[in-house]
Parts: structure tokens; sequence; C-alpha cells
């Protein structure tokens, strides 16, 4: 597979998840605005690795102020992740936008202050990722 290069064209996304449980929703909704059949284009500006709590929060400030939204992938577990809440007051801080998505057929409780819900399909997914232009 060839990976495509972000440009300033693709939205810049932190993607907040349930690490433990929740990074293969992560993925897939990086994976799909990599789709070359898709109308919208992401940035991944999410922490990769897992890091001591300091650093953690220091590096999770820093990429979401680079964020143009955060992104809460909700699971089953999502709403009571200590480290979402912490990202989703980081993004208010800042005056990043922060919005919910689930998967579609499912009914994870929200989490607080987290933004309005969305359901996981192309039209939201284009509606929330796609740059204006």
């Amino acid at each position: 597979m060839v990976k495509k290069k972000s440009t300033s064209k693709d939205k810049k996304v932190f993607i907040s998840f349930d690490a433990p449980d929740d990074r293969f929703l992560k993925e897939a909704a990086i994976g799909q605005s990599k789709n070359k059949s898709t109308p919208f284009k992401a940035q991944d500006k999410s922490i990769k690795k897992p890091l001591p709590q300091s650093k953690w929060e220091k590096e999770a400030e820093k990429k979401i102020k680079s964020s143009e939204l955060v992104m809460v992938m909700l699971g089953k577990k999502t709403s009571k992740a200590l480290g979402v809440k912490k990202e989703i007051e980081l993004a208010r801080k800042h005056n990043i936008p922060v919005v919910q998505v689930k998967p579609q057929d499912s009914s994870p409780k929200r989490v607080k202050d987290g933004g309005r819900l969305y359901n996981w399909n192309n039209d939201n997914m284009e509606k929330l990722l796609k740059k204006k232009k």
C-alpha cells in the first residue's frame, strides 16, 4: 500500500479514543480518510505510542493545540476513559471543536462535554473532515 503524504488540504484531526479497547476505531477512521474514493482527508495528530503521564499530557496538549478538530471515537468504555476526558478538557481550554463519533448500530454512552454525537458514515465523516475552501 502506498502511503499518501498529508497536505495542507487535509484537516488536522486529533482522534481521542480509549487506548486499550478502541485503537481499531481510530485506525479505521484514519484508514477511511486515506481511501482514494473518499472525498475527505485527515492528518492524524494523535499520540502514536504510550508515554509516562507527565509527558503524555504535554504531548497531548501540543498535538491538540495544532489540530482543527478533536474527534472522540466512542466505544463501550470510552465514557469512563480518563485520558479521553483529559483530551476533551485540553481541547476546550484551547477552543478546539470536539465531536463524538459512534459506529453505526451501536449505542455507547456519550462522554460528558464531548460535543455533538454523529453516526459513523461517509456523509458525516465528510461533513466533519472535509476542509472548507
